[in-house]
């Protein structure tokens, strides 16, 4: 029997040994398929790899970054991709402290692949985390496909994410993998990168996060879909998983258990500042930029090496611009804090039951009607239907259907949106009842442009009041008048001339019929100095220059001073016919205040490519049109505008029985300005358009309001004038730069030539006694036929 069992026994071990042969066998193979399979993908088998010169230079497309001429982003260009990269120095360390904390806390020991962390994940099935690595992570955002569902294409998609790791581990050190995997990573809300998403959820740059706001932002890498914490989304979530954050960085040492504490115990604190292109600061100065770019950008000089255009939303460009952030900032404040207050007394003044035709004055229904139907033509709406095949009959249909929509409103003096159902007819009136501002400011002495808002909201008023629009500039146009005839007559502001009317015959300087010029405060007695009249926008006194030199003169000095369009020499152009952009008449009083030498308006100073290689840099253009004398001369008169003329209550402490008639819209602006301002106001007929120019030494400024269409105005000359609608947001916005002492906005007297041959030291007057400031002293409200 014992016999038996032995035999038996050794039968068993020979049978053991072969399939400990099988074993290894199959074990040696199991390694060889994974080393073949490394392999493969490594030779990119398995799917695209990328080279040497890939991993040096991923393709990863980057925003065009705006900067302002005080170093602030004003706006990016992009598509999808807001993505403007920084570099290690600019990322705190508690950011990178709760990134390593967070998603890999070996990533200093390892070499891309974390063999602890991958032995757990494959024992416990992925129930005890996922092993990927920082490295791997930034692998699989630059250089793999969209994760698969497909449990056996995600296990090769893994492979090549090792092996891509390991790759990036010996191409760049740890801080450049970290800060590579901040760059790209998309936290949302056209959030791509830390720079971007540290501006957009907290409003400030990367350097300047706090712990908590880290620690939320690093929350997000997780799944920034799910962890969103906008108050739509999911900002409760979004908490827990900060929280989460700050406890891993107690766990491991970076933060205290008090300062853990503390921190989860409060909000999120967002300050939520989206960058799109249709919000944000600067607006539209960004539009007109993006067209200056796109004119750059199709010229053969300025292609790339291989002969390829730039793409301003991809190629990561980074344009400076002249515009100053703080001033751009006031600028935008000032229209913000007037307009709503102006606009209240419009609609207040043009209800239906005290205008049938509301916003329109002096039009009937019929062409109130027809007003309006040209205003379908030229909408977006009609364009869009007309492109789907629509008939005209039944686009107009279409304008007198509720849909549902959002307009722009003011709401408690701030813009706001609301949702409403309306027909789209109703809203084209809606739209033309709202009084805009055009406004910008600029260095006389080098043209640069330092604030530009062409309107109140570019996603509801998108049409640029800056320099697309062109308006008629009523009394701001007599200057041009005063220099050529200082100019030509060597004129004084102290000569005296009759106030009593005068007629320009019929055929002298061409003029078809005789033109008479009336006063718009009516009198016509005594004389009056060019500065007196210039300040009290006597008409007939500007009448008399204009006989004397005549039109064509001073159409020739408007174009030398920059207006572009063609202006008709007839004698009418004296009181402000022609239609002239804010654009042009800021560079046109610059001149003046820049001692007759007019500078071309620069908006961009240069222009770099990703890597920092200039592609651009401006070339200034100047011209000399005045001599100093004259545009010193010119200055002087308008200074009488601010010292006894519709600009005078820029001086104002407070409110008296002159201005209490405008008390509803200026209150709260006592400006107190003292320093040496000049300056025009300027009005048109029926008060469609209401101006101010304001000068100091090194900024001019120039504010234009009005409809949509001029049969939209005031009623009245006390809130249509040019002093009522303009000026107020030249005297806030001057008043707030006066008060941020880094500016440096010039308080002194403007520079006297040191050789001045025409007199302006007039007899002294009681400025009390210059002009009344009445309603009816303002500018050019007389009745002129514009045909």
């Amino acid at each position: 029997m014992a016999k038996k069992k032995t035999t038996k026994s050794k039968a068993e071990t020979v049978d053991f040994s072969k399939y400990v042969r099988w074993f290894w066998m199959l074990f040696a193979g199991g390694v060889l398929a994974v080393v073949l399979l490394f392999l493969f993908a490594s030779w990119g088998l398995l799917g695209e790899m990328p080279d040497h010169t890939r991993l040096e230079n991923p393709e990863t497309n980057l925003a065009t970054e705006i900067i302002s001429s005080d170093g602030v982003t004003l706006g990016k260009f992009y598509f999808d991709d807001n993505r403007t990269p920084v570099g290690y120095d600019d990322l705190p360390k508690h950011l990178v402290d709760a990134l390593v904390a967070t998603e890999d806390i070996r990533f200093y020991d390892h070499s891309g692949i974390d063999g602890r962390g991958t032995l757990r994940a494959i024992f416990k099935l992925g129930s005890g985390g996922g092993a990927s690595t920082i490295s791997q992570q930034l692998a699989k955002q630059l250089f793999t496909d969209q994760v698969s569902q497909n449990k056996f294409e995600r296990a090769l998609q893994k492979v090549r994410e090792w092996i891509i790791a390991i790759r990036l581990e010996r191409q760049y050190t740890k801080e450049e993998i970290i800060t590579q995997y901040f760059n790209i990573y998309d936290f949302n809300n056209h959030a791509d990168g830390i720079r971007s998403a540290s501006r957009i959820y907290f409003g400030k740059e990367p350097r300047d996060l706090d712990i908590k706001e880290s620690a939320m932002l690093v929350g997000m890498f997780k799944n920034s879909s799910l962890y969103n914490p906008r108050p739509h989304k999911n900002p409760v979530g979004t908490k827990n998983r900060r929280n989460v954050v700050l406890a891993q960085m107690h766990k491991y040492g970076y933060i205290t258990e008090e300062v853990k504490d503390s921190l989860q115990a409060t909000e999120l604190d967002l300050n939520y500042t989206p960058e799109s292109h249709r919000e944000g600061i600067a607006t539209y100065f960004r539009e007109y930029l993006r067209a200056f770019m796109k004119d750059w950008a199709n010229e053969e000089a300025n292609r790339k090496p291989d002969g390829s255009k730039y793409d301003l939303y991809s190629d990561g460009l980074k344009v400076f611009v002249t515009i100053d952030s703080r001033m751009q900032k006031y600028a935008e404040e000032a229209i913000a804090l007037h307009m709503p207050r102006l606009q209240a007394e419009f609609d207040h003044q043009n209800t239906p039951d005290r205008n049938p035709t509301a916003p329109f004055l002096e039009l009937s229904k019929s062409e109130v009607n027809n007003l309006l139907k040209a205003g379908m033509r030229r909408g977006e709406r009609w364009r869009i239907l007309k492109e789907q095949g629509k008939s005209d009959k039944e686009i107009e249909a279409s304008f007198h259907k509720p849909v549902e929509m959002t307009v722009f409103k003011w709401t408690d003096g701030k813009p706001s949106e609301v949702d409403t159902v309306m027909k789209p007819i109703d809203s084209m009136r809606y739209y033309k009842s709202f009084l805009r501002p055009g406004m910008m400011s600029m260095d006389p002495s080098n043209g640069h442009v330092k604030a530009w808002v062409g309107g109140m909201n570019y996603k509801h008023f998108k049409y640029d009041m800056v320099k697309q629009g062109k308006r008629q500039v009523g009394s701001t146009f007599k200057p041009f008048v005063y220099a050529t005839a200082i100019d030509q007559l060597q004129v004084s502001p102290c000569d005296s001339f009759p106030r009593t009317p005068i007629t320009i015959e019929a055929n002298k300087f061409g003029n078809p019929e005789p033109w008479t010029t009336k006063n718009s405060d009516g009198n016509y007695s005594g004389k009056q100095t060019l500065k007196d009249a210039l300040a009290s926008s006597t008409n007939t006194i500007t009448a008399r220059l204009m006989n004397e030199i005549g039109p064509q003169p001073v159409v020739e000095m408007a174009k030398k001073l920059g207006v572009e369009q063609d202006i008709l020499p007839v004698p009418a152009i004296a009181l402000g016919t022609p239609d002239i952009s804010v654009y042009e008449m800021v560079a046109a009083y610059s001149t003046f205040a820049n001692k007759g030498v007019y500078n071309t308006p620069v908006m961009v100073t240069r222009i770099e490519d990703k890597n920092g290689t200039v592609l651009y840099q401006v070339a200034p253009e100047s011209k000399d049109v005045l001599s100093e004398e004259v545009a010193y001369v010119t200055v002087n008169l308008m200074e009488g505008v601010t010292q006894a003329g519709s600009g005078r209550r820029l001086r104002h402490k407070g409110f008296d029985k002159w201005n209490a008639v405008y008390k509803e819209i200026i209150t709260g602006y006592p400006y107190e300005l003292t320093n040496p301002i000049a300056g025009k106001t300027g009005t048109t007929q029926n008060q469609s358009d209401g101006w101010f120019m304001g000068m100091v030494p090194n900024l001019v400024t120039g504010v234009w309001v009005g409809a949509e269409d001029r049969a939209a105005h005031f009623k009245s000359i006390s809130y249509g004038q040019g002093a009522s609608m303009a000026l107020p947001i030249w005297g806030l916005y001057m008043k707030a730069c006066y008060a941020d002492k880094t500016l440096n906005v010039s308080k002194d007297e403007f520079e006297k030539p040191s050789e001045l041959s025409i007199n302006i030291d007039c007899t002294a007057k009681d400025e009390g006694d210059l002009i009344d400031e009445s309603e009816s002293s303002e500018d050019n409200e007389i009745e002129i036929d514009f045909d």
